[in-house]
């Protein structure tokens, strides 16, 4: 598989092929780290109370014997509407699921080498908008003539963070925040050669 090298503008200049720890990764690693990436942002805000949290309910509602319907201890019993929830979800729960830092590293890897397949891994000297204008942040965009881009960037300046933050189509991140769920959320992927150089690295 190889990645699309550009020029400074943007356009194809030649191919560079990835190491060979990019391919013959088993899919499942990027599903399981998808799956605890997801897990971990869960707001965990679903909240329900039982019969014994719900207010009122004090009194028997009626007498135990004597009008000929069925016994009722509580208006807070979950058989009423208005009672307590049954098993209900509490926000102690933790989602959290362990995934190893190599798994992680293979999971990334992996999502990699699928854009690298499809031809839209792009690989730059510098992702860099020094007018901090949102037209030509697009310009460049437009350039690589694909759906959606996620941008990784050594360091983020904050003319090139103004000039991407209200493309709706683009998303941009510096090298450390660059993961497995990202990569293969968005259909394409340019990186600065930096970033790319420090991730050979690590595939050794």
């Amino acid at each position: 598989m190889s990645a699309v090298v550009l020029n400074d503008k943007f356009e194809k200049a030649s191919e560079l092929t990835l190491p060979e720890s990019f391919s013959g990764i088993n899919p499942h690693n990027l599903y399981l780290y998808v799956k605890s990436y997801q897990a971990g942002i869960r707001a965990n805000t679903a909240s329900t109370k039982t019969r014994s949290e719900v207010s009122g309910g004090g009194k028997k509602p009626w007498a135990q014997k004597g009008r000929g319907g069925a016994r009722a201890g509580s208006t807070r019993s979950p058989v009423w509407v208005g009672g307590g929830q049954v098993f209900g979800p509490k926000s102690n729960r933790n989602y959290d699921l362990k995934v190893n830092k190599k798994q992680k590293k293979v999971a990334l890897n992996f999502a990699l080498n699928e854009l690298a397949n499809a031809g839209k891994l792009f690989i730059v000297d510098s992702i860099e908008v020094a007018s901090g204008k949102t037209k030509d942040a697009a310009a460049i965009f437009n350039k690589l003539e694909v759906r959606d881009a996620l941008f990784v960037k050594e360091l983020i300046d904050e003319n090139t963070f103004m000039a991407f933050r209200n493309l709706q189509s683009c998303y941009l991140v510096e090298g450390n925040e660059l993961n497995a769920f990202l990569a293969a959320t968005y259909r394409s992927v340019v990186i600065e050669k930096a970033v790319w150089e420090k991730l050979v690295e690590g595939a050794k």
